[in-house]
């Protein structure tokens, strides 16, 4: 038991009701000034302002002074693909060189690259990479992550990664959440005949997935050059029918009607959005998938990035993720992510930590455990160094301004 004191400012403060922000009301930031918070069992008990504390009702807590600095909740990653076996910097340089990432896919890199040494690694080398990648991550503020597989490509593979992220999810202080993303790519073996791979995926592997119990959600990624608007649309078919509920890669590189699709099957979200035109806005208007936004990719490979402004001015929700992986985005900083929102997509630094920590809690099923200052929800929060506010968080790009990360109330450490 613990109680926190002298917390300069206490933000992102919500009632257990108030789930996902939208719109011009992501530009709200509620917060308490001179506050203190109390934690017991890893949870949040309550908070309030200084003047009004009874420390008489927590005899028996540890008090810690905060020092009078920003306390924000942990980030909360919905997009990663944290589980790889090697790192893909030789594509960087390619891409430097004049390669586009469709041009590097093409000739047997990307995603098949990584398929590849997939292959090669064991569970404990994977799952021993991944620990130390997530231990990174915590320490730089995210509280809640989403892993997905895809990397395989074959059931065997596929299966390979899930139990990884199974592991990951067992051994872990942090929520996670598995994404089964078998219809990543199409096998170098399966050209010419894509649909084999497809009915491979919804024949084979899904079944299996879900009788092992190893995914949380489905994903594909929608694309030309990948797999069509029919082929995702029978894979999150074949999904629901296992209970499976779908996060989509959708709009990276084009807008032809994957969104709408998205939408009419409820997927949970639709990710990168880095093309949106206003056909795929009115599909989202009304319907409960979340657009989630993934900036660091924009940034890593001098593409658009998502269309903040159009989508608040619809008054829909946002959410950011780090879309960590490899090959586009080989960096998880959840702090970067919120400075680019800013900084290339115009988002004012409330609305950024809004979709950082809320929204993205509701982009994974999880706003009852994480992503605000409310009583009952984990005690999963950052102190910000001396001076800071919420906007010198986006303001100091590159630089990780956070002093200490508590993880269900305590210290985290690593």
């Amino acid at each position: 038991m613990k109680l926190f004191t002298n917390i300069g400012c206490l933000a992102q403060i919500r009632d257990a009701d108030e789930n996902i922000i939208r719109g011009s009301k992501m530009n709200d930031l509620p917060s308490i000034e001179k506050a203190w918070l109390a934690v017991k069992n890893g949870l949040i008990l309550d908070f309030g302002t200084m003047s009004d504390l009874d420390r008489s009702a927590y005899t028996g807590f540890q008090e810690i002074s905060i020092g009078n600095r920003l306390v924000l909740p942990t980030w909360v990653d919905s997009h990663t693909h944290l589980v790889f076996a090697s790192w893909r910097a030789q594509e960087f340089e390619d891409r430097i060189n004049g390669l586009t990432y469709e041009e590097i896919a093409n000739r047997g890199g990307g995603i098949l690259n990584s398929a590849k040494a997939i292959a090669l690694a064991s569970e404990d080398e994977l799952f021993e990479a991944a620990m130390q990648r997530l231990d990174q991550l915590i320490k730089m503020g995210t509280g809640a992550i989403e892993i997905k597989s895809g990397y395989g490509l074959d059931l065997d593979a596929e299966m390979k990664m899930l139990r990884v992220i199974n592991r990951i999810k067992a051994e872990t202080q942090v929520p996670v959440k598995a994404t089964f993303l078998g219809a990543h790519a199409f096998p170098s073996a399966c050209k010419g005949r894509e649909q084999a791979y497809v009915d491979y995926v919804i024949n084979d592997m899904i079944p299996a997935v879900a009788e092992a119990q190893l995914a949380d959600y489905i994903d594909v990624f929608c694309e030309k050059g990948y797999f069509n608007i029919a082929q995702t649309e029978a894979i999150m078919d074949a999904g629901a029918a296992h209970g499976l509920k779908s996060k989509i890669h959708v709009n990276q590189f084009n807008a032809f009607g994957g969104v709408k699709a998205c939408v009419e099957r409820n997927a949970i979200s639709v990710d990168h959005l880095e093309e949106l035109n206003n056909e795929d806005v009115d599909s989202l208007v009304g319907s409960a998938t979340i657009p989630v936004a993934l900036p660091s990719c924009s940034f890593f490979l001098s593409i658009p990035y998502t269309p903040a402004k159009k989508l608040m001015d619809a008054d829909l929700p946002l959410a950011l993720a780090s879309d960590y992986n490899p090959g586009s985005t080989p960096s998880g900083n959840m702090n970067f992510v919120v400075s680019l929102a800013c900084i290339k997509m115009n988002m004012t630094p409330n609305a950024a930590i809004n979709a950082a920590t809320i929204n993205a809690a509701a982009a994974m099923e999880i706003s009852h455990e994480v992503g605000s200052i409310t009583v009952g929800k984990k005690a999963s929060f950052m102190v910000f160094e001396q001076g800071a506010n919420t906007s010198f968080i986006p303001y100091s790009f590159g630089r990780n301004t956070i002093s200490d990360v508590y993880i269900n109330g305590e210290k985290y450490s690593q």
